[in-house]
C-alpha cells in the first residue's frame, strides 16, 4: 500500500469580464504566465488541475463542480487580474473544498522601468484583498499566502497547506481496524465512535482473535519461508532465533496483511490481552505492526483507535511517523526515553547497522511460541513529537513540539523498541509538565523533521485546536 499520496490540487485563476472586450489579449498572457511559471512551480509540490481563467459566476461555478467531481484536496485562489469578489463569493461557500488565496505576481519589482503594461499584467493584489473581505464577512474559511510567483517560502508554506489538505482529505474515509477491546481503564483514548466518524470520518471494524488465529493457521510453507527470508536479509537475527520461532512471526505477519488487506484498513490497534485468551494463539503481530508501519498503515497501541488513525493521518502528513510512548524520564539528560512492547516503524530505524530481530525472554501474555520483536531505534536528527486527542468539549486537539532524536540505541538485552527525545530547548521538566496540562496522551507519535507547519494547517482544516507545547 502507498504510503503517501500527492495532494491534487485544483486552480481556480479568476479575471475580469471587461478586459475581454477592453484588453482581449490580457487573458491569455495571464494564462501563458500560470503554465510558464506559476504551474511548474507548484507541481513540485501537488499534482494542479487548471483548464482556463474564468470570469463569470456561472463559470467559476462550474470549475469548482469540475474541481469537486475530481476528488481534488483543495482549491488554490489566484487573481491572474483584477476579479469582483461576489462572483466568486457563492461557489467558495458552499464548496467543502479547504480553500487557500495566493497573492501572487509575475512581476518582482516596481523600479524606474515599471511601465502601464507591467501594470496591466500584475494588478490582482486588490482582486485578493476584495475576496479576502468578503470570505471573512460571510463566515468561509481560507487560508492566504503573500509570495513572488518563484519564493521558496511562500511555495513552502503552499505545500504544507496542500499536504495538511490531502491528508485531512484521506482520514475522512480511513478505515481501522480493532482487534480485541480497549485496554480496561484507559481513559485516554476513550472515544465515542459516532463523534469520531462525524468530526474526523474515521469508520472503525471489528477483528476478531479467531480470524487471526485460522489466517496464521492457513498460510503457505512457502509463504512463510519467503517472508522468513526477508527478516534473514533486513535484520540481525538473533542467534537463538529457531526456524519455527521465525516462521509462526512470519504466519502472523501474513494472517494481519491478510486481514488488513480484505478489510481495506488505513491502520489497526490490538489488545496484547485478547490473543493470550484464546489458548490456540501461537505468538503476537509485533513484527508486522512495525513493518506495516512502514508502508503507512497507522497503529495503536491496547485498542487506541485514536492513536491508530492519528499514526496513519501524521504518515500521510508528513511520513514517515511513528506510534511511541514515552516511558521513562531521562532527568540528568533532558530527554525522554521512547519505548513500546514491539511496535515501532521501522522506517525510522537508524540506517548505520540492521534492526536486531529478537525473542521477548518471557511472554507478555500467553501464547503457544516465542514472541518475537524488532528493536528498532530512531535515527538521530531533527525531529517532531505529537498526538490527537479529544479536548474540552469534545473538539479535537492536535499537540506538538519540536524535538530532537538523540544517537541512542540498540541497547544491550533490550527486546522492545527504544529511542530518546530531547525536547526543544531541553527542558524536559517544561515539556512534560506543558505537553500534560495540555491534555496529552500517553500514546504520541514521532516524525522526522519539523513537522509544525504541516500539523498547524491539520488543526485549521479539521477544526482542531492546536496546542505547540
Amino acid at each position: 500500500m502507498k504510503q503517501t499520496v500527492r495532494p491534487k490540487i485544483g486552480l481556480l485563476a479568476l479575471t475580469l469580464e471587461l478586459y475581454e472586450t477592453l484588453l482581449p489579449d490580457l487573458r491569455g498572457s495571464r494564462e501563458g504566465w500560470l503554465r510558464r511559471t506559476v504551474i511548474p512551480a507548484l507541481q513540485r509540490e501537488a499534482d494542479l488541475l487548471f483548464t482556463r481563467a474564468v470570469f463569470r459566476r456561472e463559470e467559476i461555478e462550474a470549475a469548482v463542480a469540475e474541481f469537486e467531481a475530481a476528488g481534488v484536496d483543495a482549491l488554490l485562489v489566484i487573481l491572474v487580474t483584477y476579479s469582483p469578489s461576489q462572483l466568486a463569493l457563492p461557489a467558495l461557500q458552499r464548496t467543502r473544498l479547504p480553500v487557500v488565496i495566493w497573492n501572487t505576481q509575475e512581476l518582482l519589482a516596481v523600479d524606474q522601468t515599471f511601465t502601464l503594461a507591467n501594470m496591466v499584467d500584475n494588478h490582482g493584489v486588490h482582486g485578493t484583498q476584495d475576496l479576502a473581505n468578503v470570505l471573512t464577512r460571510s463566515g468561509v474559511p481560507f487560508h492566504y499566502v503573500t509570495s513572488p510567483d518563484n519564493d521558496a517560502a511562500g511555495l513552502g508554506e503552499l505545500g504544507d497547506f496542500f499536504a495538511a489538505a490531502a491528508a485531512v482529505n484521506r482520514l475522512r474515509s480511513a478505515r481501522i481496524g480493532s482487534l480485541g477491546y480497549p485496554f480496561p481503564g484507559m481513559g485516554d483514548f476513550a472515544v465515542d465512535t459516532t463523534h469520531m466518524a462525524a468530526t474526523l470520518g474515521c469508520s472503525w471494524v471489528n477483528l476478531t482473535v479467531e480470524d487471526y488465529i485460522n489466517r496464521s493457521a492457513g498460510v503457505s510453507p512457502a509463504e512463510a519461508a519467503r517472508v522468513v527470508g526477508e527478516y534473514r536479509t533486513y535484520y540481525d537475527v538473533a542467534p537463538d532465533l529457531t526456524e519455527a520461532d521465525l516462521a509462526l512471526t512470519a504466519r502472523a505477519e501474513l494472517a494481519v496483511r491478510g486481514m488488513v488487506a480484505d478489510q481495506r484498513l488505513n491502520a489497526l490497534t490490538y489488545q496484547f490481552m485478547a490473543f493470550g485468551e484464546d489458548e490456540r494463539t501461537q505468538t503476537l503481530p509485533f513484527v508486522a505492526a512495525s513493518r506495516l508501519m512502514a508502508e503507512g498503515i497507522g497503529f495503536g497501541g491496547e485498542g487506541d483507535l485514536i492513536a491508530a488513525a492519528a499514526t496513519t493521518f501524521f504518515n500521510w502528513l508528513k511520513p514517515p511517523a511513528s506510534f511511541s510512548e514515552i516511558f521513562t524520564i531521562d532527568f540528568a539528560g533532558d530527554s525522554l526515553f521512547l519505548s513500546h512492547m514491539g511496535e515501532a516503524n521501522t522506517a525510522m530505524a537508524r540506517r548505520d547497522r540492521k534492526i536486531p530481530l529478537v525473542g521477548r525472554p518471557a511472554p507478555i501474555t500467553r501464547t503457544r511460541g516465542r514472541q518475537l520483536a524488532l528493536v528498532t531505534c530512531f535515527a538521530p536528527g531533527p525531529a517532531t513529537i505529537a498526538a490527537l486527542t479529544p479536548g474540552p468539549q469534545g473538539k479535537w486537539r492536535i499537540i506538538a513540539a519540536e524535538a530532537a532524536l538523540e544517537d541512542y540505541g540498540p541497547l544491550p538485552g533490550f527486546c522492545v523498541p527504544h529511542s530518546k527525545l530531547k525536547p526543544f530547548g531541553g527542558d524536559v521538566r517544561q515539556f512534560l509538565t506543558a505537553y500534560a496540562t495540555a491534555g496529552g496522551p500517553h500514546h504520541n507519535a514521532v516524525f522526522f523533521g519539523d513537522a509544525r507547519p504541516r500539523l498547524r494547517f491539520a488543526a485549521e482544516l479539521l477544526g482542531a485546536d492546536y496546542c505547540e507545547v
